[in-house]
Formats: structure tokens, sequence, C-alpha cells
């Protein structure tokens, strides 16, 4: 229903032509709408940017059955069901008609699979009900002409009477009486000549448009194989691009997960770097410390030397004390020494 609200709603400036208000929807699906390019015959453009609605409808005045869609209020499907059309699968997923009338090609695009052989089926039947009526149709349009050929026939057997024919009564009277048979009515398939010349104008009509529908379905053919080419060579491009893809990313594991060993390493590389840190520090308040006490050895060498040379200029009772002294310095110095 939402195909018919849409038309009621649509300017009938824009929809002229294309909807009646006998047309009922019989079946309705979603797909994307393409139409065959019409310079280059090979590529498909789409007419509509996403999916819209395509339904079956029926004019039961007409009796005959139409494809239609809308996208918003323009009519990019109205293409009318004839016995020599026929639908074609390409894909898993799309599927296309010839429309002779419209001179394009249309192709659907469907979510899956299911759908596409549900609208093929629908457009078998339509097709095969179309058949049926268009066959209906001219059994009745043989029906209402076969009376007048009747007539016709009865007129064009008026004028033959047995004096046409056989000359006078008086001349012709005892061939009559002895051997004259009755004269057969002209049957009801009799047609005249005029007529048969009608009916096989007709269907020499009828032979060229089905060669000429036959002609574009084969090259539509043609064209949607040629399609289907360039659709396998792409998708085989895009496989081997998925699969140099799938390798990259392996690659980038592997080397992710080389970074993560060197970044640990370097992590136990910071911690040793800071063990060593702190036992230099260590090992400078140390050398510091005996910096410290190299220099009070200095002092003490110095004393020692000064003492050494007062020695030397003391004399007397003076030298015993002074002796004691600068031993008693000696053993400290000594004592100090072996400590460290």
């Amino acid at each position: 229903m939402e195909i018919r609200r849409m038309f009621w709603n649509s300017p009938r400036s824009k929809l002229k032509g294309t909807w009646s208000c006998w047309e009922q929807p019989i079946f309705s699906t979603r797909a994307h709408v393409f139409q065959i390019d019409p310079n280059t015959k090979k590529n498909w453009v789409p007419t509509s940017k996403h999916a819209v609605t395509v339904s079956y409808f029926y004019d039961s005045t007409r009796n005959v059955y139409r494809i239609i869609s809308l996208d918003g209020s323009k009519a990019i499907i109205n293409s009318t069901i004839t016995p020599n059309m026929t639908f074609t699968k390409t894909s898993q997923k799309f599927g296309q008609w010839a429309d002779s009338r419209a001179n394009t090609v249309y192709g659907l695009g469907f979510s899956s699979e299911h759908h596409l052989s549900k609208f093929a089926e629908k457009f078998q039947e339509f097709k095969e009900a179309a058949r049926l009526a268009k066959e209906k149709s001219q059994e009745k349009m043989e029906l209402t002409s076969t009376p007048s050929q009747e007539s016709a026939g009865g007129d064009l057997q008026s004028p033959l009477t047995p004096e046409s024919i056989n000359g006078t009564d008086d001349e012709r009277t005892p061939d009559l009486t002895q051997n004259s048979e009755p004269r057969p009515e002209p049957t009801q398939n009799a047609l005249p000549f005029t007529h048969s010349s009608a009916i096989s104008k007709h269907w020499e009509a009828e032979l060229a448009t089905l060669k000429g529908n036959n002609a574009k379905l084969t090259a539509a053919l043609l064209e949607s194989t040629a399609n289907v080419k360039q659709w396998k060579q792409q998708l085989a491009a895009y496989q081997e691009e998925a699969e140099r893809l799938h390798k990259r990313v392996t690659e980038l594991e592997c080397v992710s997960s080389q970074a993560n060993a060197v970044h640990t390493h370097k992590t136990e590389l910071n911690q040793t770097i800071q063990e060593l840190e702190e036992t230099l520090k260590v090992k400078e308040e140390e050398i510091e410390r005996l910096k410290q006490e190299i220099d009070n050895a200095r002092e003490l060498q110095e004393q020692r030397d000064s003492l050494t040379q007062k020695l030397q200029i003391t004399k007397g009772h003076e030298v015993a004390p002074l002796l004691s002294l600068w031993e008693n310095s000696s053993i400290a110095i000594d004592l100090m020494f072996c400590c460290h």
C-alpha cells in the first residue's frame, strides 16, 4: 500500500499516465534500481540512492500487469509486462529484464537471494497471466470478426445462380432435371481472400516484432555476459587485495609483538640503569668520605713533619717529651690507616 499512497500524494503533472484508479498492487519488495547506460549500453547507472519499493500492479480494466517503482515523487520504473519479456538472474542478488517499449534494460539489486527468487517467480507468474490474457483477447477479436466474414461470403456467393453458370432455363431444362446436384453452402471457416491477407500481414508484423525483441534480448544477454566477466575480474582483484591486506595485518601483528618485547626489554634496561645509578651515587659518597679522610691524614702528616723539624732544633731536656709526642702521633696515623 506504500506505493499506492505515494501515487495518490504525488503531483499529477509528474505522474501523468503512470497511475490508474483501477490498478492495485499485488506484490511488493525492496531493491536498488538500475538502468543500462543509454550511451555505452554496458555499464549500469543507479536510479535510486537507496533501496526503494518495487511493486507489481494489475489493471483489471485493461487486463495488464505492470512493474512500478518510485523514488520520492519520480517514477523510476514503469514497465508493462509482455509475454516476450524474460527476467534473468545474473548473480545471487541481481536480476534484469529488457523493456522494448521503454527502450531500456532495468536491473534490480536485492538484499538476499530469497527476495530475488521471489521476484523472479512473480515475474514468470504475471508474464504467463499476460500471455493468457493476450490469447483471450485475440480469440475475442476473431470471434467478433467471424460473423462479418460469413455475411461477406454469402454476398459473394449470391450471384452464382444456375442461369449465370448453365445458361437460360429453356436451354438447360433437361440437364437440370437429370443431372443437377445441390450446390454446397459456404462453411463457417471459409474466409475471403482479403481477410486472409490481413491476417498474414498481422502475423508478419508480429514475427518482425518478435525478431526485433529477440535481437534486443540477445544484445542484452551479451552485455550481461560481458558485465558478469567484468564483475568476476573485479571480484578476483578484490580477493587479491583482501589477501594482501590480510598478510599486511599479520605482519603488523608480528611487528606489534616484537615492539612489546622491545618495550619490556627497555623497561628492564631502565631498571638496571636506575640500580646502577643508585650504586654509583653510593660509591661517589664513599669516595667523598675517603677524600676527607685523606685530607685529614695529610694534615696529620704535616703536623708530624712540623714536629720532626722542631725535634731537630730542640735540645736538652725537651728532646725526650718531643720524641714521645712524635711516637704517639705516628702510632695514631698508623692506626687510622689500618682501620681504613
